[in-house]
């Protein structure tokens, strides 16, 4: 098994906060970097879904030296109507690091900055899906605190299950989620 070098990230990355006008500059970057590590095929129409709604909530890995993207962090904020009590979910839908500068911290740094973002703006948990496959992944999310929640079966489009995971902001209170439950057996 071949085992690509990792190569260590410039002294001082550019965490950048993605704005509409980076699009001509940076979309198909990040297109292509999302597509070599994700399995689902997202389309142009996909990406602008979330970078022109939820600008505020993605951030971009840069190297200060040429600019060339080595991280994206692709996330959106909405209410969830699952309980009695609606909730604000931030949702986690798209992350990826430049193989070469894997192991660094940008991933990490990443999420912590989606995260941040979200706390701001009041979210009560934020949710994501990843491989099951996905070890890296598993791991840097559980020791952010994100829990899983529930293994999704075949989910991808090849075949693979995931796992749901969630990092829960704000105590859900308990008669809440007991009242959703039973509207939910009675209808």
């Amino acid at each position: 098994m071949d085992v690509a070098p990792t190569k260590a990230p410039p002294a001082e990355l550019s965490y950048v906060q993605y704005e509409h006008k980076f699009e001509a500059q940076y979309l198909p970057a990040i297109r292509s970097l999302i597509s070599k590590d994700l399995s689902e095929p997202y389309s142009i129409y996909v990406y602008r879904y979330f970078l022109c709604q939820w600008a505020h909530l993605c951030f971009m890995a840069l190297n200060p030296q040429d600019g060339s993207l080595i991280g994206v962090i692709i996330c959106k904020l909405e209410v969830h109507a699952c309980r009695s009590t609606p909730t604000r979910r931030g949702y986690i839908a798209m992350l990826a690091v430049a193989s070469p500068y894997r192991g660094h911290g940008v991933a990490t740094a990443l999420v912590k900055r989606a995260i941040d973002a979200m706390v701001k703006r009041d979210a009560d948990e934020i949710v994501l899906e990843t491989e099951e496959t996905n070890v890296p992944a598993m791991r840097l999310y559980e020791q952010l605190g994100f829990l899983r929640s529930k293994k999704l079966h075949r989910y991808y489009l090849n075949g693979n299950s995931a796992y749901r995971l969630v990092l829960p902001l704000r105590a859900v209170d308990p008669d809440d989620t007991l009242v959703a439950g039973l509207q939910e057996q009675v209808v």
